[in-house]
């Protein structure tokens, strides 16, 4: 166990035995291997119905119920779910599935973006994630940065590409605190790659690599955080323009954007198997 006395957030302890575990589940037929998370509640409600999902398990939390859904994919079967806001919940909930029987994931959701030149829905592969949340540093010991998965990354460039998608790598920006995204921090992680700011990131890279799991994410443009104008943030519109939007409907604007430009699960189904038990772009070509 490392050991910072003066900073209890870096005490790391690789111990995988703790006081409490994720719970596990006897489920009829086994648990998918592969699953989406998907931070939109209505995304999923509209694919469960449409592709005549069968609700499978669920999780919960003081929130409520994750519901947790299951289809037949080119054969095989796919698990998604909502995993919740934040790093702590996500993580969370993440382990339960984990624990449930998935070894591969695909999230999906959306970012603030830190370039103005970036589109609404344009899609962003993060390459790395800084750890300005608390969550990853219960799971790695004390780091800047989280790397991805590099077989689930060549598996999404891949697939993006065949299917001709416009995408940009970058690392991201994982914070616990949307209220504490300061302008120097804003041009602090700008100057040293970030294009996006979200909350999860980092967590999922790190819950993955330390349950042995595999893990990918594609986030999408949806509001630019400005250094300029504080006490509000941009919502990007499908040309390139901007229009105000007072922080506090952050959500709504997300969700309204989101499913006005992209049908995630979709656009992106062939990446499940990019991150699922075969390592290779080959066997994910010819699945």
């Amino acid at each position: 166990m490392t050991d910072f006395p003066n900073f209890p957030v870096l005490d790391f302890d690789p111990d995988s035995e703790a006081v409490i575990s994720p719970p596990k589940k006897d489920i009829p037929g086994g648990f998918p291997d592969r699953a989406v998370i998907c931070f939109f509640r209505e995304v999923i409600e509209k694919v469960a119905m449409e592709h005549g999902a069968k609700k499978i398990s669920s999780v919960s939390s003081e929130g409520g119920e994750h519901p947790i859904y299951e289809i037949e994919h080119k054969g095989k079967r796919l698990a998604f779910f909502f995993p919740g806001v934040g790093a702590p919940l996500a993580a969370g909930l993440m382990e339960e599935v984990i624990a449930l029987g998935a070894s591969a994931f695909i999230a999906c959701g959306g970012c603030g973006v830190l370039d103005r030149s970036i589109a609404v829905g344009h899609l962003l592969v993060p390459t790395a994630a800084i750890r300005g949340e608390g969550t990853s540093y219960h799971y790695m010991p004390p780091s800047k940065e989280v790397l991805a998965d590099a077989d689930a990354l060549q598996a999404i460039e891949s697939t993006l590409n065949a299917r001709g998608v416009a995408y940009r790598l970058t690392k991201t920006w994982t914070t616990d605190a949307f209220y504490r995204e300061t302008p120097a921090k804003v041009r602090k992680y700008r100057a040293e790659g970030c294009l996006a700011v979200e909350m999860e990131a980092a967590a999922f890279m790190a819950v993955a690599r330390f349950r042995g799991v595999r893990f990918g994410m594609i986030l999408y443009g949806g509001d630019l955080v400005q250094v300029d104008a504080p006490g509000t943030r941009l919502l990007l519109t499908v040309n390139g323009g901007m229009d105000k939007w007072p922080l506090l409907d952050e959500a709504g604007v997300r969700m309204g954007v989101y499913l006005e430009n992209i049908e995630y699960l979709k656009q992106v189904d062939e990446l499940i198997t990019a991150a699922g038990g075969e390592r290779t772009v080959k066997a994910l070509e010819g699945s």
